[in-house]
Formats: C-alpha cells, structure tokens, sequence
C-alpha cells in the first residue's frame, strides 16, 4: 500500500487551534491525539518488519515472553496477563502460532482446566530473527536518540500506573 502523500500542516496542531476557538485550550486533547497517531505509525512499521515472518506484533511479543521463560512455556493466562490482554486475545494469538509451527499447546500437568504454551525451535529462530530485523530499525523509534526513548518511557509510566498496570514498588 503506498504511503499517503504528506499534508502541508499538521492537521493535529491545525485542530488543536480549532479546538480552542471552540472550547477553550484542552491540551490533554493534542497530547492524546498525537499519542494515537504516533501509535498508529509505529505499529503500521513494526507490523510491515514481522509481517515475512508471518507475525503481527502481538504475535512478537508472545514468542518473545515465550523466549523469556526459563523452559520456553507459560500457562496461557499468565501470558494474558503479562502482555495485558484479553484471554480470547490470548487463545486466537497462540492459535496462530500453533498453525505456523512457532508454538506447540499442551494441558498443564498443574492445573487440570489449564493450558501450556511452549515455543517451538522454528519459534526461536523466527523471533530471533525479528528481533534483530527491529532492533535494525529501533522499533521505528530511530528519530529519538536512548535519552529520548527513557524520557517517553518515564513519561508513560504514570498513566500505566494509575491504570493499575503494575503496582509501582
């Protein structure tokens, strides 16, 4: 899909200055805005990196935690919890997995109505390789040098927190 031509304004400054005659100044409204926008177009090139390998991003993630854990497998709902989602989300993405040969499931032998998911040899190689692929592209964060990076993460955390993301220690 070719990338859309670039406006000749930024249409988010542009309804920031429309939104004040409006409303009034709200700039938690351009913040947000440009945090969705900016989202969007890291995911758009995350995506386009795993896409060869037959990989979304949340897929990435998943082999990755996979890759984190000392034997290659985690309960199916630890790994909801650890990337934060949905356990339907979490089913449909490891099924996905399963049918590319990334990731094999088998009952837990720790719990009776659990499932394991364990990451495959041909799942190691994938995401090692991805992983290099996005590091080659600093997660389409090149623009910001480490200092930045840190600045956005510490600016994050706040708002993850007070969604109770994490219990801050």
């Amino acid at each position: 899909m070719p990338k859309p031509l670039s406006l000749a304004f930024d249409p988010i400054a542009r309804a920031d200055e429309l939104w004040k005659q409006r409303w009034g100044s709200v700039p938690s409204m351009v913040a947000i805005t440009s945090i969705m926008r900016a989202q969007q177009i890291l995911l758009a090139e995350v995506d386009a990196v795993v896409k060869p390998y037959g990989l979304t991003f949340a897929r990435y993630e998943a082999l990755v935690l996979l890759t984190f854990s000392k034997a290659g497998e985690l309960p199916m709902s630890k790994i909801g919890e650890r990337l934060m989602v949905h356990p339907t989300s979490v089913t449909n993405t490891v099924d996905r997995l399963v049918k590319s040969g990334l990731v094999a499931k088998r009952p837990n032998p720790n719990d009776g109505r659990g499932t394991l998911a364990t990451i495959t040899e041909k799942g190691r190689e994938v995401v090692d390789a991805a992983t290099r692929d996005l590091m080659a592209m600093d997660f389409g964060l090149g623009v910001y040098d480490a200092e930045e990076c840190a600045e956005i993460f510490a600016m994050l955390r706040p708002l993850r927190i007070a969604a109770r993301d994490f219990v801050e220690e």
